[in-house]
């Protein structure tokens, strides 16, 4: 999401739920353990404290952690879950306030009132975590707590979508007793108020969920334990499926691997999968510290060659989609000023940016990735890339990758000249694919202080509510970017829900940030 970030995908943006072979019908009057949903991903936790987390970790968070508001699966707007009811009190969508459900308790016993609602968010901009989401709460001036039940917040400037930033695991509550307010918590447990309780976590290995019978909140939960077990790539996880060792995956599996169980034989072992657009992307980041990157010129010309339409066919065998913007297909407001600028992918076009800029020798770039992050797909795609710009005559490419906590460390320093990132939505809403990637301090770790964006687009955009009026703001945005080329758009990718049939609810199972709702699935005690 990812990094916020808010995040599925195969590979780099795909997320996948597959329900392979399982045992036996089960009855009513079987035990908890055996009705278990064991689930497998390629994304674990880079922490458990949500002050210090802005990825794949808010999987992990939504099914844990309560957050004032929350997206019902189907839902493009937040509605309550911990609150009863919020609402801006002025014109100026400058002012929020919150009346909580009574009786909320942490799993410790705490009352979750309005002190810890404070306390929670309060910690995230007090820590200040490089990775975690604070970026998120820029608007946010001061929090006020008038009685148990009412937090208002007060903003710095209009925000209207700061209610979206409420509904997603940035704001997750935590009991003030167990997170200390100058520090994040780091003795591998969670103390929160959602669906579930975290039993046992093992990093890197597995965190075993149980039904949390005090929960109060929007979920309807449909099982009373969950595992989800954490691997470092996808070969591993799919053979532990067809080995009936994992009931569902999800993050993390090949373009090849989801055509297998798109196949006629997967079919006939009781596996169907429906496909959706999703809206998680791929792109790559410029960092103008590195002197070649730093010249217009070459960050134009790298635009001008990429293929992405051979990249998507060649990598993702159709799984995923050329994407010419930021703000992807299927979101408020999408445009296509990556390709209106570049067009087709033209060599010769791109040696004419470089010679009018005096480059007349090949430029030499290092191009960073993950192996751990986004799929065993991202360094053939990387591959790809490099293939194709050293192919031109015009780039020699040096590709170059780190395990994500390690990459995530080096993107956020600033040592890489150029990076892929993939992007899972905070919220539904153009601006959270607009906003996080400017400023000083933005999810990239590149400062891009866009004069226009700041000051003028992104304000007026968010005076009013209805997210609709702002649509003419976030395309004048996307044109800044192609005419910038600070982020390269590379491709968009396709939700994939492969369930058995004795698994119900995989239909549900994602909701609008791509985080999968643990608590729709479910056994079938009949067929």
């Amino acid at each position: 999401m990812f990094n916020r970030t808010r995040c599925l995908q195969i590979t780099a943006a795909l997320a996948s739920i597959s329900l392979l072979a399982g045992c036996g019908l089960l009855s009513d009057d079987d035990g908890d353990e055996a009705k278990r949903i064991v689930v497998g991903t390629t994304s674990a936790p880079s922490t458990l404290d949500p002050a210090a987390a802005w990825d794949g970790s808010w999987e992990l968070y939504r099914n844990v952690y309560q957050t004032l508001l929350a997206f019902p699966t189907g839902s493009t707007k937040p509605q309550p879950d911990a609150a009863q009811n919020c609402e801006f009190t002025d014109g100026a969508s400058q002012a929020y306030r919150c009346t909580l459900r009574k009786g909320l308790k942490f799993s410790n016993g705490e009352p979750l009132d309005s002190k810890a609602v404070k306390h929670s968010l309060d910690r995230i901009r007090t820590i200040g975590s490089k990775v975690g989401p604070k970026d998120l709460f820029g608007s946010l001036d001061k929090i006020e707590t008038p009685d148990a039940l009412t937090v208002v917040f007060h903003l710095k400037t209009s925000d209207a979508t700061f209610p979206y930033v409420l509904g997603s695991p940035a704001a997750s509550l935590v009991a003030p007793k167990d997170y200390p307010a100058d520090k994040v918590r780091e003795d591998g447990k969670i103390t929160g108020s959602g669906p579930y309780l975290l039993d046992s976590y093992k990093d890197g290995g597995e965190a075993v969920l149980s039904e949390n019978k005090g929960y109060a909140g929007f979920a309807n939960r449909q099982n009373k334990a969950v595992t989800i077990r954490y691997y470092a790539d996808s070969q591993k996880m799919v053979a532990d499926l067809k080995a009936k060792e994992l009931d569902a995956t999800y993050r993390g599996l090949s373009a090849p691997q989801v055509t297998d169980l798109q196949s006629p034989d997967a079919h006939a072992v009781g596996v169907q999968v429906v496909e959706n657009v999703g809206a998680e992307i791929r792109y790559l980041v410029f960092n103008p510290k590195d002197p070649a990157v730093n010249k217009l010129a070459v960050r134009q010309a790298i635009a001008q060659i990429v293929d992405r339409g051979t990249l998507v066919s060649k990598v993702y065998q159709g799984t995923a989609e050329p994407l010419y913007s930021m703000v992807p297909k299927g979101v408020v407001g999408h445009k296509t000023p990556f390709y209106d600028k570049y067009g087709a992918a033209d060599v010769g076009k791109a040696k004419k940016i470089l010679k009018e800029a005096g480059i007349n020798q090949p430029v030499d770039l290092t191009f960073w990735y993950t192996t751990d992050r986004y799929g065993s797909s991202t360094a053939e795609e990387f591959t790809e890339l490099k293939r194709q710009l050293d192919e031109s005559g015009l780039f020699r490419i040096t590709l170059r990758s780190q395990p994500w906590k390690a990459f995530q460390e080096g993107y956020k320093g600033q040592e890489y000249p150029v990076f892929g990132r993939g992007w899972f939505p905070d919220f539904p809403d153009p601006d959270n694919f607009i906003a996080p990637f400017v400023g000083k301090e933005n999810a990239v770790g590149t400062p891009y202080e866009q004069n226009e964006i700041l000051t003028e687009l992104l304000p007026k955009s968010r005076r009013d509510s209805d997210r609709s009026t702002g649509v003419q703001q976030f395309e004048k945005a996307q044109q800044i970017f192609a005419e910038d080329v600070r982020l390269l758009p590379l491709w968009q990718g396709k939700l994939y829900v492969a369930a058995r049939e004795d698994i119900a609810g995989a239909e549900r199972a994602l909701d609008p940030q791509t985080a999968m709702q643990m608590w729709e699935l479910y056994r079938k005690t009949s067929w």
